[in-house]
């Protein structure tokens, strides 16, 4: 049992090293909001066909004062757009919950994982709930998160704020699961967080229920900030992946 609870352990690792990738939202003025996978740090953002057509459902939902709107996205030829946009105040969650499951062998034994990518958008600081399984929601005060994992809050956890310049800065969550940056520069950020759960489950797949050996969750969050030093330039946009 020692031996396969190792072999997990470094399936996990595998599995954060080769989905390094991540899903974020953006939203351009006066358009919808678009879901993109990728690195943002690195202008990357995947295409199809390529690595965008290795998902199988994202779903999102728009978070409102006047109540929830959930909806399937839309697969375009480089990312996943949604129905809606977030007004002041809005926030937008997206998942995709049935990414396909893979196998690697370790130590003679067939392992199975589960990558599971997440994104929430916010306009602003306001304090929300979380609603994703591996979720980083604001707080109420300027440029602070706080970390939820099944609802209950992730302490010292790395969480990972960039650009689209390449510029970031890590820090770890508090005992509280809460952890705070400073926003020097104007324009867009995406925090990044994830988390490899060891936990044996399954789950219901197009075919059937699908076993798994454990999870890797993988979540940002978008903020476009108003304020701040004139952000530094992007580099040139990465080539995609070819498909595979």
């Amino acid at each position: 049992m020692k031996k396969l609870s190792l072999a997990i352990i470094a399936m996990l690792g595998e599995v954060t090293s080769a989905h390094a990738h991540q899903i974020w939202i953006e939203q351009a003025d006066g358009e919808n909001a678009v879901v993109r996978f990728g690195e943002f740090g690195e202008n990357l953002r995947e295409a199809s066909p390529g690595l965008l057509d290795k998902f199988a459902k994202v779903t999102s939902t728009l978070i409102a004062s006047k109540g929830e709107q959930k909806s399937d996205a839309t697969k375009t030829a480089n990312g996943f757009t949604l129905p809606f946009k977030a007004a002041a105040g809005d926030s937008i969650v997206a998942e995709d919950a049935s990414y396909p499951l893979f196998q690697t062998k370790q130590q003679d034994k067939q392992i199975t994982g589960w990558y599971y990518p997440a994104a929430r958008l916010i306009t602003g600081f306001a304090a929300q709930k979380p609603k994703l399984v591996l979720d980083l929601v604001p707080t109420g005060q300027d440029g602070e998160f706080k970390l939820f994992f099944k609802d209950q809050p992730k302490a010292k956890t790395k969480v990972t704020l960039v650009t689209q310049s390449g510029w970031s800065k890590e820090a770890n969550t508090d005992e509280q699961g809460i952890v705070t940056f400073d926003l020097p520069w104007k324009g867009t950020y995406v925090a990044e967080v994830s988390f490899n759960d060891r936990a044996v489950g399954e789950r219901a797949g197009a075919n059937g229920v699908e076993k798994y050996d454990g999870v890797s969750y993988a979540t940002t969050v978008t903020y476009v900030n108003a304020n701040g030093l004139s952000p530094l330039p992007a580099g040139p946009a990465a080539t995609p992946s070819p498909a595979k």
